[in-house]
């Protein structure tokens, strides 16, 4: 006699199909999104000490000294 806790269930089957399916979905989405946050982070670091190493790279804004006009 087979033991009926061995045969192959086709809804169990089914429902397991479906869940993956799902939480593959909800896995793609995820990795996703946080590739596109971490890009954003990457950016805005790149974008910070950029800023900041100009402005301490860069000479110093200086007016030209203007020279006196003898007055007449």
């Amino acid at each position: 006699m087979k033991n009926p806790w061995t045969k192959r269930n086709p809804y169990m089957s089914m429902w397991l199909s479906a869940a993956n399916t799902i939480a593959g979905s909800a896995r793609s989405r995820l990795a996703a999104e946080s590739r596109r946050h971490a890009a954003a982070l990457m950016t805005e670091g790149v974008a910070q000490a950029v800023d900041f190493w100009a402005r301490v790279l860069a000479p110093p804004d200086v007016a030209p000294k203007r020279r006196k006009r003898r007055s007449r």
